[in-house]
Parts: structure tokens; C-alpha cells; sequence
């Protein structure tokens, strides 16, 4: 066993809603059943394949056949297993603070049936801008459907949906992409606490020709609750560990924790960035998300498009992995499911697999089922010999 190796860089890779099977507690979401890799791989069928994530173990976390045509191999790369949360939801949020040593215990606020009018009230007095919808939608659908209204009239399009979030998608034709963060801004300044404690404020910027040709631009912005109280990212920049985001990472943690980073327009843009720190001097803790999973495909319930999305994320992992130095860990997880083939447009409750490579590792550990997600900050801080917090339990002596 591997007691005494650490590492001089720690590349943690989130594939954003890339669920592999249904959680313990899924029927308490509603979400019994729920599985995004197992649907996708029984949609797609034998000829989709995911070589590298294959080669590091993805099909050995599974002990049943869920997964029809992800096989295990005889001998994975890398150490493979996978995690459920204890978080209250299944939001981004949620799931990136309980891996950095944070669980999210107390419910946030949410809106199935729209928010209060006061609130509405509070933006358009702010903004000069009536707020239409209130109620939640599908970020595509509800530009199809509002798009034409909003061109006419310049109101806001407000909306939720199954998570702790307040949306406002706005035509940069009529609301410019700094006014659209301003009115988030101040949305986010009077959401934080009760009684509506929602966990983002997200502006969705857009183009408009008509309600059949539009798009969401990458000038997306996340605005998250404020840490209430220490992650694995302060532990470590207290340390003295360099500390990197790639992708909305810096929205998630608001920038706490947070040396620099660097936003990203794609999945492909995300693995090109992750891939060029690898190949740099850089030390430290690299923190990268991979958001069009969710956001393009997961909630779009487009099961082919995610399919091609994984097969793209599995080709620059190849690349990734033959960048590599011996002192590099890669640690490849999810924050929840999202599975295209579900009922509605929500986020799904599922396990989440967690995969840590190395060039100098013999591969080939069980790492098991693990719980909370806060084991994954415990081993990136043990590895740094910085001590986490109450949550989680390091896997580091358990890699080969």
C-alpha cells in the first residue's frame, strides 16, 4: 500500500451530471431508477464506446449489468469506485461543496410554484423591467416561448426549476450582457438569507433571430451562495497550496478559496484548458468542471447529444492522460446525475463514480462505495499534508 507518496499536482476533473446510478436515498427525490450512464450506454447500444474511461476502470465500478455495454477490463489503470452525497439537494452547488469538505445539511429555498411577487416586485423596481414566466421551465423552452414577448416588450424572463435557482435569460439585442449581471447581482444581494436562501442567481444571456433560431451564449454567469463556513479550497490556499478553477468553478465557491482560474465557453474548451495547465509548470490543486453535460444535454433530455459529449470528453482524456507527469493525480467525478432518458428536466439523485489515475500508480484499487463526497477533499488535503475538516475520510493510503 501507498502510505507515504503524495503528489506535486492534483487534477480534479467534474464531468457535470454524470450520474451512474440510481442513490440510496433516489425515491426521497423522486428519482427511483435514475441511471445517466447505464440509459445512455442501453440507448446508444454495443458500438458506443468510452476506450479511456473504460481503461481506468468506469466499467468495474458497476457489479450488476446497468451498464449493458461498458464492460469491466482485467486490469484498470487507475483506482475506481463510486460516492453518494448527504447534502440536502442535488444541485451544482450542493455537490461541489460537499466534495471540498462542505455538505450542504440545510434545505435551500425552493420554488416549484414560481417566487413570491415581493421578490418580483424588488427586480423590476431595481431594473425598470417587468418579470414574465415565474415558474419553472426548461432554459430552451422558455426562450422558445417567451423569446417573442421579451423582443416586444424588454420584460425579464424569470425562471426555475427543480433546484434552488432563480434564472433570467435575457436578449443582449435589448438587455446588454452588464446590465443582465447587474439585476442578477442584486437579485443574488437579496436571496441570500430567509426566506428564500436560493442557492444561485444565473443570468442566461442569448441571440434571437425568431423562437426556432436563437442561442444561449457562454457569457453565462453563476452567482452562488457565499461559503458559511471553511472548504478544502481555504484550508488549502491557507496553506499555501496553489489553488486553480477552470470552467464555473469560480461561480460555485464565488471565488472563495480561489487563487485564479479561468472561464471556459465548452467542454472542449474546458478539457483544451485543463489539458494546457497539465502541460505546464503549475503545482498545487487544479479544479476543473465540465458543465454542457448538464446544461446542453442532461436537461434538455438529449440522450444522443450527451452520448457524442462523452465520446468527445473520452477522446481529450486521452490526450489528457499522455500529458501527465509521475507526481500528477487525476481524480475524475461527478456532482449528481442528470439522466437524459428521465422524466422531466431535472437533476437526478444517483452515486457518482470517482476514478483517480496516476503514471506512477499500479492501478486496479477498489476504492468501493464512499460517502459523503467531502472523501475526495479529505485525500487532496492529505495529500498536501493540510488537515480537512469533520467531513470525509482520505483515500490516498488505499491507491496502490
Amino acid at each position: 500500500m501507498m502510505t507515504k507518496k503524495t503528489f506535486k499536482r492534483i487534477i480534479a476533473v467534474v464531468t457535470d451530471s454524470v450520474g451512474i446510478g440510481a442513490a440510496p436515498d433516489a425515491a426521497k427525490f423522486g428519482d427511483s431508477g435514475a441511471d445517466t450512464y447505464g440509459h445512455i450506454s442501453a440507448h446508444m447500444g454495443p458500438d458506443w464506446q468510452l476506450p479511456n474511461m473504460l481503461s481506468l476502470g468506469l466499467g468495474n465500478i458497476r457489479a450488476d449489468s446497468e451498464m449493458p455495454y461498458l464492460k469491466p477490463v482485467a486490469h484498470p489503470k487507475a483506482a475506481y469506485g463510486k460516492m453518494y452525497e448527504i447534502s440536502a439537494g442535488k444541485d451544482s452547488m450542493d455537490g461541489h461543496w460537499e466534495m471540498m469538505g462542505l455538505p450542504v445539511t440545510e434545505p435551500l429555498g425552493f420554488f416549484p410554484d414560481g417566487f413570491p411577487q415581493e421578490l418580483l416586485d424588488q427586480i423590476t423596481e431595481f431594473s425598470g423591467r417587468k418579470c414574465i414566466v415565474n415558474k419553472p421551465y426548461s432554459g430552451t423552452d422558455v426562450i422558445h416561448d417567451y423569446g417573442d414577448e421579451q423582443l416586444a416588450t424588454g420584460d425579464l424572463i424569470v425562471y426555475t426549476s427543480g433546484d434552488s435557482v432563480l434564472q433570467i435569460a435575457a436578449n443582449t439585442a435589448l438587455i446588454s450582457v452588464p446590465e443582465l449581471y447587474k439585476i442578477c447581482e442584486f437579485a443574488r444581494s437579496i436571496t441570500r438569507d430567509a426566506p428564500y436562501r436560493i442557492g444561485r442567481i444565473i443570468a442566461r444571456p442569448y441571440t434571437y433571430i425568431d423562437k426556432d433560431h436563437f442561442t444561449r451564449t457562454s457569457d453565462r454567469h453563476d452567482y452562488a451562495l457565499i461559503p458559511d463556513q471553511p472548504t478544502d479550497l481555504d484550508r488549502l490556499q491557507k496553506a499555501g497550496v496553489p489553488t486553480y478553477g477552470i470552467g464555473k468553478i469560480n461561480d460555485i465557491f464565488s471565488g472563495i478559496g480561489l487563487d485564479d482560474g479561468i472561464h471556459t465557453v465548452s467542454n472542449e474548451d474546458g478539457m483544451n484548458q485543463t489539458i494546457k495547465v497539465v502541460k505546464s509548470d503549475r503545482a498545487g490543486f487544479v479544479f476543473a468542471n465540465l458543465v454542457d453535460f448538464d446544461a446542453m444535454y442532461g436537461h434538455r433530455r438529449n440522450a444522443d447529444g450527451y452520448a457524442e459529449a462523452l465520446a468527445l470528453f473520452d477522446k481529450q482524456l486521452g490526450e489528457l492522460l499522455a500529458a501527465m507527469n509521475d507526481d500528477d493525480l487525476l481524480l475524475i467525478t461527478s456532482d449528481h446525475g442528470n439522466d437524459p432518458t428521465y422524466t422531466g428536466t431535472d437533476h437526478t439523485r444517483e452515486y457518482v463514480p470517482i476514478i483517480a489515475y496516476s503514471p506512477a500508480l499500479e492501478g486496479g484499487a477498489n476504492l468501493g462505495i464512499r460517502s459523503p463526497f467531502s472523501d475526495m477533499g479529505a485525500t487532496i488535503c492529505a495529500n498536501f499534508g493540510v488537515p480537512a475538516g469533520e467531513f470525509g475520510k482520505s483515500f490516498l493510503d488505499e491507491l496502490k
